[in-house]
């Protein structure tokens, strides 16, 4: 199909299409803003996507098109990040400030958050809650906008709009694959409208989507290079990696045959058969059994959606227009991980259960070969992969009015949006009954075996050992909003416009941990958060055309809190000297409450990040008297506890660019942009948290020169690190939107549109340091430390000639030093010392081609064809972020492989 459109398009003649210049100009209400205007170009920068552009890109979700826009950073959400605490969720990061300083708007309303917030403290919108075809555009407001919308804007908002009217029958399916024949996806969407305003005062829209995705294991990638390979030792990496479990070291990693201590000379030793359970030929030379994540580990997880849309919509007189929206989704997620350790660190209310320490296996168990009781490491394989299931129901009612009074055009509405989520984690450990079953030879569950003789367990045993853990959370918004514009007096320009509005919103959150965990009995660290937030606010708008050629905008919103009160600004400037050319400037203040999930004392939660061990890797090196390289990139863990004397986040944002015509065909947008965010709600860094003496490390210390233990210098488990109202993050940049249309004559029409975003510094300051992560591998302190790379580019083709169209897309994002800020060491060095990769400690970039044909074959019928990734690039390989495994989770593309997508759309008329 894609060779024959090209085909075709050199063989048919082209259509002149004459636009309609008769059309009376429409006025629009532009994200940003609640005053209608002629012009969608405001002083604000505005992104809009149409439907036809979501179409050619051949993505399958909302979500999946938005994170590939390069205004998105690091803190988003894909879906393949099944290990985190909002697996089975997407949400988009403006400027890689984090889903909290994203605001994600409806139509214009908010939705309730995903009812389990990221990293135990980030409240976002779930972008999988929303259809993709009844998509009419998408608007990106790419600075701050708390002056309209109140908190969470910050960064900037993104605006889905649906259909709002609709004639008609439409039924679109498609199924996709990747080379591998695998990760397959089938969807299918059907929209139904019925009734014109115009002539019958109402209409009617139904739109039904159902998706269904298989899940990808990492281990179908094996051959792939580094993706699924999991040992990354052949590409020069050492073996102790947090891909790789196993290894003996002073601590040892989970082994799925286990690993015991003799109790007299303190030496590890595996115990046998481990052939049986690891692929991995080149064992590890001090006698561990190496096994890898990827055996187990799902790169996508299973996922299942429904999505339901209706919006009905009556004309009672042409003053007045009623509406209503009723929307639900459900999306069930599973994603597969690998199984659990016997030795977890476990974290709840006022205790940190340190089982490396605590679990022993007696010296009466029949593998105990030292006839002691003995410290182990065991990977429970006998008990199976961990499995992550999310099933997410959604639901969301507006009631609404809208109309023309006393000279006001004027809208109001009720808004009701719930989230409901229940998760279950399969195959975690009753850790009493484990200590019982290793260490006690008085219980009912003595002995345990493990590793080569768990064949040896009762199903009692594993009755009562295996614990399936649930949770069901919920978050409820409720919105009673108004807001009014009109037209005041005449200024040189033209009329002043006026905008007024206010709400109210009521927003609860009820996130239970998971059972067991609430009191240590489980492996699963305590996760919860729970609370209420009420706020009223009012705000005002201006547009003043002072002259013909200069626009001024102002707003101001006030919001009141409980606790707390906020007053924000904003004013914007556009100067149009001449028709084609403006220049254009804001200035913003902005906010962001502080969430339940930080704010109540009720709310806790265990975070990891990947940290260098300052006592255990000084200065980048294995300390002497028993460091390691694994100290110099582990996982540590984090409790972040909530905090109610905490203030909002603080915010000042500016942009200055223009929007130039320099010939008719030819269009360009400039922008340079800075955001400051102050007085930031953070938990304490985990790298100032890591040298803290309050850590919990293991009781491995470091040997000095004497021969002694030196006490507290063990491995780095976990630390405290309470939320505060930390310092500042500034970030600051450019942004270019040009874009060229070319009329080929006989040969059609095309257009060709560069999207560049030029992050210049991303610095976020603690109490004692300033870190600089632009073009580094930074910030590790969000969700998958992705990086902060300083270059992102979409670069667009399209080229339409009769009934055929032809897109492509051209993805870069720029390389990345491998530090974890600027100044800092390489963060990954190569077994031999050297750092990595390729010995320059820097990422290399990545690229992709995506391909997108569609081809009218009648009024009525219509076929499309996209291939992603069309050069089958793959992901370089990328051993810091722990979000991805061994490969980066902005170029998962380049994991999945080639991937080709087929399908129609039928219109009935």
């Amino acid at each position: 199909m894609f060779a024959g459109s090209v085909a075709a398009a050199l063989a048919q003649p082209a259509f002149a299409q004459n636009a309609d210049t008769s059309a009376a100009i429409q006025r629009v209400e532009i994200t940003g803003s609640s005053i209608k205007r002629a012009s969608a170009e405001t002083a604000s920068p505005v992104q809009i996507i149409t439907a036809d552009e979501l179409n050619k890109s051949g993505k399958t979700t909302v979500a999946e098109f938005l994170q590939s826009l390069t205004v998105d950073g690091a803190g988003s959400l894909p879906t393949g990040f099944g290990s985190g605490f909002a697996a089975g969720s997407t949400a988009i990061s403006l400027r890689g400030l984090g889903a909290t300083s994203t605001l994600v708007l409806l139509n214009g309303r908010r939705m309730a958050p995903f009812a389990r917030a990221d990293d135990g403290q980030k409240s976002f919108t779930d972008l999988s809650t929303i259809p993709m075809n009844i998509v009419e555009r998408i608007e990106v407001l790419k600075d701050g906008a708390s002056s309209t919308y109140g908190a969470d804007a910050i960064a900037g908002v993104v605006n889905i709009i649906l259909r709002k009217d609709f004639e008609g029958l439409s039924i679109k399916a498609d199924t996709g694959a990747s080379r591998y024949s695998d990760a397959k996806q089938n969807n299918i969407a059907v929209t139904y409208g019925k009734g014109n305003l115009d002539d019958d005062k109402y209409n009617v829209v139904f739109n039904v989507e159902y998706k269904k995705s298989d899940e990808l294991a990492a281990s179908d990638r094996k051959d792939r290079g580094w993706i699924g390979h999991g040992d990354i030792r052949p590409w020069g990496y050492n073996q102790n990696t947090q891909y790789v479990g196993g290894y003996i070291t002073s601590n040892p990693s989970a082994s799925p045959t286990g690993t015991l201590r003799d109790p007299k000379t303190g030496n590890w030793v595996s115990l046998p058969g481990c052939a049986q359970f690891s692929p991995i030929v080149k064992q590890d030379a001090n006698g561990g059994c190496l096994w890898s994540q990827d055996q187990f580990r799902d790169l996508q997880p299973n996922v299942e959606a429904l999505n339901l849309y209706t919006r009905g919509t009556l004309q009672v007189n042409s003053d007045l227009q009623v509406y209503t929206e009723l929307g639900y989704s459900t999306r069930n997620t599973s994603f597969m991980l690998a199984p659990v350790s016997a030795t977890p660190t476990v974290t709840y209310p006022g205790h940190i259960n340190v089982w490396a320490n605590d679990l022993l296996m007696s010296g009466k168990h029949p593998q105990n070969p030292f006839g002691a009781d003995t410290r182990l490491r065991y990977s429970e394989f006998d008990l199976g992969p961990s499995n992550h299931i999310a099933n997410n129901d959604f639901s969301r009612i507006v009631l609404g009015a809208k109309g023309s009074h006393f000279g006001w055009d004027w809208d109001a509405g009720y808004t009701h949006s719930e989230s409901k989520l229940y998760l279950e984690w399969t195959n975690q450990l009753n850790m009493k009954v484990l200590k019982a079953a290793l260490g006690d030879p008085t219980s009912q569950y003595f002995p345990y075996y493990i590793g080569s003789q768990a064949y040896k367990n009762p199903a009692s045993l594993y009755a009562a050992l295996r614990v399936n853990a649930t949770s069901d959370s919920t978050t409820k918004l409720d919105i009673v909003d108004f807001k009014a514009s009109r037209e005041l007096f005449a200024l040189p320009g033209g009329n002043l416009g006026l905008a007024i509005g206010g709400e109210h919103r009521r927003e609860k959150l009820d996130n239970p941990s998971l059972t067991g965990s609430e009191d240590g009995s489980t492996n699963i660290s305590y996760v919860a958060a729970k609370g209420e937030t009420r706020v009223s606010a009012v705000y005002a708008e201006v547009l003043a055309p002072v002259t013909k050629t200069v626009e001024v905008t102002g707003a101001l919103r006030y919001d009141h809190y409980d606790n707390f009160n906020s007053t924000t600004p904003k004013l914007g400037v556009k100067w149009t000297p001449i028709k084609s050319f403006a220049l254009r400037g804001t200035y913003t203040e902005g906010f962001r409450a502080p969430g339940v999930a930080e704010s109540n004392l009720s709310s806790q939660s265990t975070g990891n990040s990947s940290v260098q061990d300052p006592v255990r890797c000084p200065g980048g090196k294995p300390a002497a008297g028993g460091g390691t390289s694994t100290d110099c990139q582990i996982t540590i863990g984090a409790i972040k506890v909530g905090n109610p004397n905490l203030a909002p986040e603080k915010s000042k944002g500016y942009t200055l660019g223009m929007v130039w015509d320099p010939l008719n065909d030819t269009s360009m947008a400039l922008d340079a942009w800075k955001i400051r965010r102050t007085n930031e709600i953070n938990p304490l860094s985990y790298v100032e948290a890591a040298t803290l003496p309050t850590a919990i490390r293991l009781d491995n210390n470091l040997i000095g020169a004497d021969g002694k233990p030196i006490p507290n210098t063990g491995t780095l488990l976990v630390t405290t690190a309470p939320y505060q109202n930390s310092s500042y993050t500034e970030v600051k940049g450019i942004d270019l939107d040009l874009k060229q249309r070319l009329r080929l004559g006989n040969y059609g029409k095309a257009t060709l549109n560069l999207v560049w975003s030029h992050v210049a510094s991303w610095v976020r300051a603690d109490k004692n340091q300033v870190f600089q992560f632009a073009g580094t591998h930074g910030n590790c302190d969000t969700s998958d430390c992705a990086g902060t790379p300083k270059d992102k580019i979409n670069l667009i083709g399209s080229w339409d000639l009769g009934n055929w169209n032809v897109a492509g897309t051209v993805n870069y994002r720029s390389d990345m030093k491998n530090i974890r800020y600027e100044g800092a060491i390489c963060a990954v060095t190569f077994a031999n010392g050297q750092p990595a990769p390729n010995g320059a400690c820097r990422l290399p970039s990545f690229t992709t081609l995506d391909l997108s044909t569609r081809y009218n074959w009648s009024k009525s019928l219509q076929l499309y064809a996209s291939m992603n990734n069309v050069l089958d690039k793959i992901a370089p390989l990328d051993a810091l972020t722990y979000g991805g495994m061994s490969f980066n989770p902005m170029d998962a593309s380049g994991a999945t492989g080639r991937y080709v997508k087929l399908g129609l759309q039928y219109k009935f008329n």
